[in-house]
């Protein structure tokens, strides 16, 4: 039978997930069988993707990124890859988004911020001391490529406005709106909807704080709009931003693109 192992395709003969780890690793090898890591043996079936990972050693490129991946659904990396996302701001919502995106795989990233990282981004947007004073863009590529090198990643070192939007991000799926002023949010997400009608919108509004979580949903307010926050508690004196509700929202925005990019539109 045809079964996927470590990224390549095999004809084997064996019937069962352990017998395929006995023949080509050690009985201390982590075996993945669809997504799933199994630790009693378990029968195979055609285009079944098994990964078998041995413990502290380096594989090479392609078993690599076969093995990054091996925990997701069988099938969705191959949907992500050839997907492209636009992610505009880099701040607590955009920086964290993008370090989600890279871990599942999405294909291409176009990073887009003109800002520098400063001190009091460290309290919730994903930079590190070594990264102030940087372009945000240039911080962020550096950190994805530690994470995910087998994805590609633009950047783009401008401030975003009505003129620029088309040429910026035509071509993308999904553009994620990440900013931080209400009236960047509404001439983004208009001229976007208007400009580029093969694209969806992935926006964020009402983190601040710290109310409940359980305030934060999706919501789908229009044809090729998605909006994650509790639409409320914006950032003012006396409430600022914090990593927790900022990082919630954050994995709204970056679970309802992932379920877009899979061909899952109802929120």
């Amino acid at each position: 039978m045809k079964i996927t192992v470590n990224g390549k395709e095999m004809d084997l003969n064996w019937q069962t997930a352990f017998e395929v780890r006995e023949q080509i690793g050690d009985p201390t090898d982590i075996v993945i069988l669809n997504g799933f890591q199994i630790d009693q043996d378990s029968p195979i079936s055609e285009n079944d993707c098994l990964s078998i990972i041995r413990k502290g050693i380096m594989p090479n490129e392609e078993e690599l990124e076969s093995m990054m991946m091996a925990r997701h659904t069988p099938n969705v990396h191959k949907r992500l890859k050839q997907s492209k996302v636009a992610i505009a701001g880099l701040g607590g919502l955009g920086s964290n988004i993008a370090v989600m995106l890279a871990r599942i795989g999405v294909g291409q990233l176009l990073l887009v911020d003109f800002d520098i990282v400063e001190p009091s981004n460290l309290n919730r947007q994903s930079f590190y001391i070594s990264h102030l004073g940087l372009p945000k863009t240039i911080a962020l590529k550096k950190q994805l490529e530690e994470i995910n090198p087998f994805i590609k990643i633009e950047t783009e070192t401008v401030k975003i406005t009505e003129e620029n939007v088309k040429q910026l991000f035509n071509g993308y799926d999904i553009i994620c709106e990440a900013f931080d002023k209400p009236d960047q949010k509404s001439m983004l997400i208009n001229t976007a909807l208007e400009l580029l009608p093969n694209s969806k919108i992935v926006s964020g509004s009402g983190m601040a704080g710290y109310e409940s979580s359980n305030l934060i949903k999706t919501t789908n307010p229009m044809k090729r709009l998605y909006l994650c926050g509790d639409l409320e508690n914006a950032a003012k004196v006396g409430r600022g931003l914090m990593a927790p509700r900022v990082n919630i929202c954050a994995g709204h925005q970056a679970n309802m693109i992932l379920r877009l990019l899979i061909g899952i539109e109802n929120i």
